[in-house]
């Protein structure tokens, strides 16, 4: 099994790492020649470097026809790529954050403290006065636009959330209220395999 040194050592060549990020940052699968385009490469290396990252388990393949045709002459499905699932931290000497946040998850909602938590994730986000989407990036939430609304590729609590849902995503929705200035509205609006919460651009009067 590959640990998590190995996992992301794959990322340390910066051509690598320019690929993961404009994998891991879009909305739908990327093929071979638009990862090769975004990072300023040829086809051929960005093959390359895709297929590392995916034997070093941070990026998953599909294949489909992008044409969209189907039968005789459609065409060989091409080979796309997403970021896969699981998460990856290395932390020298070892610790067990994800331990204590499973165990302090538990007593706030055995204690029904959810309210409590809410108030205090809305209360440590200080409204964002700048740019909303490089805010959301750089607290991990891979925002990306849809309309009008922001939706949110990556929980930054998602191993939580899946244990403990209607706690943690309150508090997600709490912070976000926090954090969101009067242009934007966050509310409850679930991202298929992403987050619980997206952000809505609020209309001029």
């Amino acid at each position: 099994m590959t640990d998590d040194f190995s996992v992301l050592a794959a990322l340390g060549d910066p051509v690598r790492r320019r690929l993961y990020e404009h994998v891991a940052a879009a909305p739908d699968d990327v093929g071979r020649e638009a990862a090769a385009e975004a990072a300023g490469i040829s086809r051929s290396l960005a093959a390359f470097h895709l297929d590392k990252l995916v034997e070093a388990g941070l990026l998953a393949v599909s294949f489909r026809r992008l044409s969209g045709r189907t039968g005789p002459g459609a065409g060989r499905p091409a080979k796309l790529y997403r970021r896969a699932e699981g998460e990856h931290a290395v932390s020298v000497p070892p610790r067990s954050y994800d331990a204590a946040g499973r165990l302090l998850a538990e007593v706030l909602e055995d204690a029904g403290l959810d309210r409590e938590l809410q108030t205090a994730a809305r209360a440590a986000g200080t409204p964002v006065s700048g740019d909303m989407e490089a805010a959301l990036r750089e607290r991990g939430y891979e925002p990306y636009r849809d309309g009008d609304t922001l939706r949110l590729r990556n929980c930054p609590f998602h191993t939580l959330a899946t244990e403990f849902p209607a706690l943690i995503c309150g508090m997600n929705l709490a912070l976000l209220e926090g954090l969101a200035s009067s242009e934007w509205t966050p509310a409850m609006d679930p991202c298929p395999g992403g987050c619980c919460v997206s952000l809505s651009k609020n209309k001029n009067d």
